[in-house]
């Protein structure tokens, strides 16, 4: 990693150029095998990670145009271009902003300006020379976008990618895991946080609000970055479905609230999951925190690298139904870079058909989450594969915690 500037204005990369060099030869070398001429990315993630460019601008169309050789590119909205020198390493003959009449236009995209710009920068290429690859299951890359480069650009093969720039991602560089160990210092804060708020009488909305401030307070040096999903708190019956946020409810004894959340550090995300019980629990809450215990416990003994990605779903899988229980659902997916609005990277998910093998620095969302009818109950841990076995970012300990 680099160290923080003198003057905070001043433009200091995240990582080396050695490091950002190995992410460009390594994403050319999967292109290479994919019969990629160029590549057009359009995930805010995999902006980041190949030009280290980060701001919110990412609510308007942006592309990072990589050829099989020569220089990338980096196109948005002008008025972020003035300022993308900021964060990016990318010089700013490489950075290259539309004009402001081509945003939220009905009959015009800035896709439309940028492929006359690639035209007249002699980057279209015919398509017997190869395929263009684009990221067709991004966010942010919208139908529009895909029309405005079909029209623009005929002599183009456009195809889909299928996330080639994300399976680079999917095994960190030492650098990146030391990012993550800082995130997981503002996660376990933010943790705690919502731990000490939650009890009877305190709305949901007021619990939601002392997350955010630690989110963003983190721990000392270990400052919080924004997540890319908001704290979801599922209490009481509606803990039988993930991914609720909150309202104005006021918690009341006998109530199980689901904490998920994620601490953030320069856009590294570790999340967490914890479910906090107000009062007595009821005997069907008391059997899931045991077998969900026995099944992560069984997922992290067999976690190595070398070991089949369907062997930690065999583990878990195996330890439910000796408690007569199954989640149809996945077990986790893989985790690093985070944009809203999702913290997974869309690439290895842990369940039985996954065919892929864990590798040394993979790191993963591990959500034990039982969503029954009428209650839930959820503990997850953030992981990084080792040579030998797993690390866990966080230490809480991994049961119902009650209060």
């Amino acid at each position: 990693m680099t160290a923080p500037p003198a003057d905070p204005d001043v433009r200091v990369p995240m990582f080396s150029a050695a490091e950002y060099g190995q992410r460009l030869a390594a994403v050319r070398e999967r292109m290479a095998r994919q019969g990629l001429s160029a590549l057009v990315v359009t995930d805010p993630a995999n902006i980041f990670y190949l030009s280290g460019y980060d701001a919110w601008s990412f609510y308007t169309p942006q592309m990072l145009f990589v050829p099989a050789q020569g220089e990338m590119l980096l196109f948005l909205r002008e008025m972020d271009a003035q300022g993308a020198f900021r964060t990016s390493w990318l010089p700013e003959d490489q950075i290259i902003g539309y004009p402001e009449q081509y945003v939220h236009q009905p009959h015009v995209h800035p896709f439309d300006w940028v492929a006359v710009a690639l035209r007249r920068r002699g980057l279209v290429a015919p398509a017997a020379t190869g395929c263009i690859g684009l990221e067709m299951d991004a966010h942010f890359f919208a139908p529009k976008a895909y029309r405005a480069l079909v029209n623009a650009l005929p002599e183009w093969t456009l195809v889909d990618s299928f996330e080639l720039v994300n399976w680079v991602r999917a095994v960190k560089s030492e650098a990146e895991i030391q990012y993550m160990r800082t995130a997981a210092r503002v996660t376990t804060a933010a943790m705690r946080a919502a731990i000490d708020a939650i009890e009877p009488g305190a709305a949901q909305h007021l619990v939601a609000s002392r997350i955010a401030a630690a989110q963003a307070e983190g721990d000392g040096e270990a400052w919080g970055d924004f997540p890319a999903i908001v704290p979801m708190l599922p209490t009481g019956r509606s803990a039988d479905t993930p991914h609720l946020t909150w309202s104005d409810r006021v918690l009341g004894e006998g109530d199980a609230v689901v904490v998920e959340l994620a601490g953030a550090h320069r856009r590294y995300h570790v999340p967490l999951a914890r479910t906090v019980m107000l009062g007595t629990p009821p005997s069907e809450l008391l059997l899931l925190e045991e077998a969900v215990a026995a099944g992560l416990q069984a997922v992290l003994d067999v976690t190595a690298a070398g070991v089949p990605v369907r062997e930690m779903s065999r583990a878990w899988n195996l330890t439910l139904a000796q408690y007569g229980l199954e989640k149809p659902s996945r077990l986790g997916y893989s985790i690093g870079i985070g944009y809203p609005p999702d913290w997974g990277e869309r690439t290895v998910s842990i369940r039985s058909e996954d065919e892929n093998v864990l590798a040394e620095n993979m790191t993963f969302h591990l959500i034990c989450g039982m969503w029954m009818t009428g209650y839930g109950y959820e503990v997850s841990e953030s992981i990084r594969v080792t040579g030998t076995g797993v690390e866990t970012f966080t230490s809480f300990p991994r049961q119902l915690v009650r209060k």
